[in-house]
């Protein structure tokens, strides 16, 4: 059961990545190889400023809030030259954009604080049918499950969520409706900063995050949105919770290599089969 809990934990995690490339790329168009170092600069804000505060729930708000920030920089910036064009144009410039962005910021980090960082919770274990649950693990689930609810209400209840899901639907109908996709991009742009800085925060819980982590928490956010279908929002929930059982299954009955193979043969089996989704 132990091992559940652990993989439920992990899996909720890669869920909140992979939910933060597959929003942008459903409704843009964009595949946002910078997710990644956005998780990594969450968690050199948190750190920085928990010295400053001394309050982790603090410091955890305004990171995130400082990220968003980043990530309506780069979208009134850096995107606004992704989104005038269109089609396979659009998808390779945006690669190319956010991957020079994400090498940009990467270096900047490596020079401003090269080492890797976690943050530790504070909150005690508990046990609960015979199984010990550790506090990173409860936090975790917790702060995951109000995260998806939060955007669950969001899209499903609010004004701007339905707009949202309307122009990932059918933008030309959305435009008659006086809808504008730009805006919405930017908030969804917007909305998945905030997502990868929650789960970069959230993966410090249980693993060091710097600068040389980005790189793999873009490859994860990646793998979970291709196994999840690349533009379904459920998609990506259910591939996190799934490959985050296969990783922590596979690495502790076979070993940490093995289960970053398991995760890569998942996406490209995903490819194999739902070749139409990622054309």
């Amino acid at each position: 059961m132990e091992f559940a809990i652990d993989g439920i934990t992990q899996g909720l995690v890669l869920a909140l990545l992979g939910l933060g490339i597959t929003i942008v790329f459903g409704l843009g168009g964009v595949l946002n190889l910078s997710i990644g170092v956005f998780s990594a600069i969450a968690v050199v804000i948190a750190i920085e400023l928990l010295g400053i505060t001394s309050s982790l729930p603090l410091s955890i708000v305004l990171a995130v809030v400082a990220v968003t920030g980043l990530g309506l920089v780069v979208d009134k910036s850096l995107l606004s030259f992704v989104y005038r064009s269109e089609g396979e144009e659009r998808v390779l410039l945006g690669i190319f954009v956010t991957l020079g962005l994400a090498t940009l910021l990467d270096g900047l980090l490596v020079i401003a604080r090269p080492s890797s960082y976690s943050l530790s919770v504070g909150v005690p274990s508990t046990t609960v049918l015979g199984a010990q649950i550790r506090g990173s693990s409860i936090a975790i689930i917790v702060i995951s499950l109000a995260v998806f609810a939060g955007l669950y209400y969001f899209f499903r209840r609010t004004y701007l969520g339905r707009a949202t899901r309307t122009v990932l639907q059918d933008e030309t109908g959305a435009v008659l409706c006086g809808i504008s996709p730009r805006k919405m991009r930017t908030l969804v742009f917007v909305l998945s900063a905030s997502i990868a800085a929650v789960a970069g925060i959230l993966y410090s819980f249980t693993q060091q995050v710097g600068a040389a982590e980005g790189f793999e928490l873009t490859i994860l956010a990646l793998i979970v949105s291709i196994v999840g279908g690349v533009t379904s929002i459920v998609g990506a929930v259910a591939a996190g919770l799934v490959l985050g059982l296969i990783a922590t299954f596979t690495s502790a009955y076979v070993g940490a290599y093995v289960a970053e193979i398991a995760l890569f043969a998942a996406a490209i089996i995903a490819l194999l089969l739902q070749p139409e989704q990622v054309a």
